[in-house]
């Protein structure tokens, strides 16, 4: 049963409340503690009612969330717990609880390279220890692709918070066929992760378009004050990879449809794991393959995937398309030749 803010607040005031054993608490004097915590919190003056802090009780006794708490009421008058050391916040998890803790932990741990998770890195440390002790091992249940000794995750956090802060910044780039590193001068939009390489999506001042630059080529990263920020009017963020797979896109570009043969062979995993999010399958073939439809704009990291199924899948269309993956098969068989 989740919570909201100011229910949340009148229960963990009520149980301060029924704490202090050094006074006796009436129903008048838990509605006032509840409206000044509310007043404290949130600024709300309207006060809290004798109605609504009735509820909050009758629920804390209940086992809606688990409390069962031991509140009882002496000479018809005054509230207390029954077990001087309840509290709410001393009931221990259940199993479910510990579950969805530690799979929420092993998903957040994947994101500490952001800065802004540093604050909650230690609570994030501490919950873990506590969950061990609770099941008595700490077999991770759940496992996310990462690479920690992968080049360019340094520079997240950072290129995260000019983003956020709408500051041009210069990177220093040295792309793989270069000799040294380049300085650019961008407006940085997004930032996207693909196959466990990072990206910057952004503005390049001297191209004057939208560009992607792959953050394991990237040398630094510091502020540009010669230049000021250029707005993205350029895309919805929200959309801009809904038509590509990958990263590489040119603004330019329409959809095509791309149409696929793949055999018996791998025809399972296909229909498993689509290329893309508008994958269909139009036919079945009569040596059990099937061919498939996808709604893309064609780009480098879409030709890789089709080579990466090398004998098993054919482009059928579009016709450049089919002649690029043609020429690039071509080539490498002639390495087999030699």
């Amino acid at each position: 049963m989740p919570l909201n803010r100011s229910q949340l607040i009148r229960l963990t005031t009520i149980d301060r409340c029924l704490q202090n054993r050094y006074r006796r608490w009436t129903l008048d004097d838990l509605i006032e503690a509840c409206s000044e915590a509310i007043y404290d919190c949130e600024g709300r003056t309207e006060g809290v009612s004798r109605r609504t802090v009735q509820a909050d009780i009758q629920l804390m006794r209940s086992n809606k969330l688990g409390y069962e708490a031991p509140i009882i009421v002496v000479d018809k008058k005054y509230y207390t717990y029954a077990d001087k050391n309840y509290s709410i916040t001393n009931i221990p998890l259940s199993d479910a609880d510990v579950s969805t803790l530690q799979q929420a932990m092993d998903i957040l741990r994947h994101f500490q390279m952001f800065s802004q998770f540093s604050p909650v890195t230690d609570i994030i440390d501490k919950l873990g220890d506590h969950i061990a002790v609770t099941t008595k091992h700490d077999i991770p249940a759940i496992h996310l692709e990462k690479n920690e000794r992968l080049k360019g995750l340094e520079h997240v956090s950072a290129l995260y918070q000019y983003i956020l802060a709408k500051k041009a910044i210069i990177i220093n780039y040295q792309s793989f066929k270069a000799r040294h590193p380049r300085p650019f001068a961008i407006s940085p939009y997004l930032l996207k992760e693909y196959r466990n390489r990072w990206f910057i999506i952004c503005y390049d001042y001297v191209r004057k378009g939208i560009c992607n630059y792959a953050l394991d080529r990237i040398v630094s990263v510091e502020p540009y004050e010669d230049k000021p920020f250029v707005e993205n009017t350029f895309f919805d963020p929200e959309h801009y990879f809904d038509n590509i797979v990958g990263v590489t896109k040119d603004l330019n570009s329409e959809s095509q449809t791309v149409r696929l043969r793949v055999d018996a062979n791998q025809a399972p995993y296909v229909i498993t794991k689509p290329l893309h999010g508008t994958q269909k399958v139009v036919r079945k073939t009569d040596d059990g393959g099937i061919e498939v439809t996808i709604e893309v704009v064609p780009n480098p990291e879409l030709e890789r995937i089709i080579l990466g199924f090398g004998q098993h899948m054919q482009v059928i269309e579009p016709r450049l398309l089919r002649h690029r993956m043609k020429k690039e098969l071509q080539v490498a068989a002639l390495q087999y030749e030699m």
